[in-house]
C-alpha cells in the first residue's frame, strides 16, 4: 500500500493537477492521517492505518512557517499560483482554521499578492459558522460531492457521521450561494463486495440535478492520479469525464476536467 503523508506544515511548491504551482499547508498531524472522510482512494491512506500521535500544529507555528517559506521562495523569484490547504485529512478540522486563514491572507497579501488561496474541503463541517467564514474569505472554497446517491458516497467516502446525507450537504452548500468549486472524483470497481461506479447514467444524471441547484462557478471533474489504499479501483476514462463535462458546460459552468 503506497501513501503520501506531509511532514512538514508547509511543503512544495508542487505541480497540482488543477491548480497550477501550489504551496501546501497541512493543518493535521505530521505522523499519521485525521479526517471525517475516509475515501477507499485517498492518497493518504485508510485512517485505521494511520492513527496519530501528535498535535495539530498551533496558529502560531504555522504562521512562522508559512511566512519563512514565502520569504524564501519570493527570494528566490518563484513563481507561485495558489496556496493550497490539505494536507493529511480535513483542513477544516483545526479548532482555529479562520484565524490561521486570516493568517495566510495577510501574508499572501505581503509576499505573493496575485496568488490564490484554495481549501480543499469535504465539507463535512460546513455547519459550524467560523468555517464557513473563514472559507468565504478563500479565493476558492472548492468542496467535494462524489456523488448525489447517500448510499454511494458511504461506499466511495465513508464519512464518520451517521447523519450525512447529501440532502444537507446541499443545503450546507447553498451558504455559498453557488460562490464555490465544487469537486468530484469519478471511479470505478469493486469494494467490500460491492460494486462501484458513480459514471453510470443514474449516478451522473442525479449528480447533475444537484450540479443544476447548486450551480457552482466551477466545477472540477477528475479520476484516480495515484496507487490507492484499496485494490480493485479503476480510473474512470478521459472520455467518460469528458462527457460528463459537456453536460455541466451546458449549463454555462465552468468545468476543469483531469484525467
Amino acid at each position: 500500500m503506497s501513501t503520501i503523508l506531509f511532514s512538514e506544515i508547509v511543503f512544495g511548491p508542487i505541480h497540482s493537477r488543477r491548480l497550477g504551482t501550489s504551496l501546501g499547508i497541512n493543518l493535521l498531524p505530521y505522523d499519521g492521517k485525521l479526517c471525517s472522510f475516509d475515501c477507499i482512494y485517498c492518497e493518504c491512506g485508510l485512517n485505521k492505518d494511520f492513527r496519530t500521535k501528535t498535535k495539530l500544529p498551533e496558529r502560531q507555528n504555522v504562521k512562522l512557517a508559512l511566512e519563512d517559506k514565502l520569504r524564501k521562495l519570493k527570494s528566490d523569484c518563484v513563481i507561485l499560483d495558489v496556496i493550497t490547504f490539505a494536507g493529511n485529512g480535513e483542513p477544516t478540522m483545526h479548532p482555529e482554521f479562520e484565524v490561521i486563514i486570516e493568517d495566510t491572507i495577510a501574508l499572501r497579501d505581503k509576499f505573493y499578492p496575485t496568488s490564490k488561496i484554495s481549501v480543499l474541503s469535504n465539507g463535512m463541517h460546513l455547519n459550524k459558522p467560523s468555517v464557513v467564514n473563514a472559507l468565504k474569505k478563500t479565493d476558492n472554497p472548492i468542496l467535494k460531492l462524489d456523488s448525489a446517491l447517500d448510499e454511494t458516497v458511504k461506499l466511495i467516502d465513508r464519512p464518520n457521521s451517521s447523519s450525512y446525507s447529501v440532502a444537507r450537504q446541499i443545503e450546507l452548500y447553498k451558504q455559498f450561494n453557488g460562490n464555490f468549486i465544487l469537486q468530484t472524483m469519478f471511479i470505478k470497481g469493486q469494494f467490500e463486495n460491492n460494486k462501484i461506479d458513480n459514471t453510470t447514467e443514474e449516478e451522473v444524471s442525479a449528480w447533475i440535478e444537484v450540479v443544476r441547484r447548486l450551480h457552482p462557478r466551477e466545477v472540477m471533474i477528475y479520476t484516480i492520479d495515484r496507487e490507492t489504499p484499496v485494490k480493485g479501483l479503476e480510473k474512470a476514462s478521459f472520455e467518460e469525464l469528458q462527457k460528463i463535462s459537456d453536460r455541466v458546460k451546458a449549463m454555462g459552468i465552468e468545468t476543469n476536467v483531469a484525467g
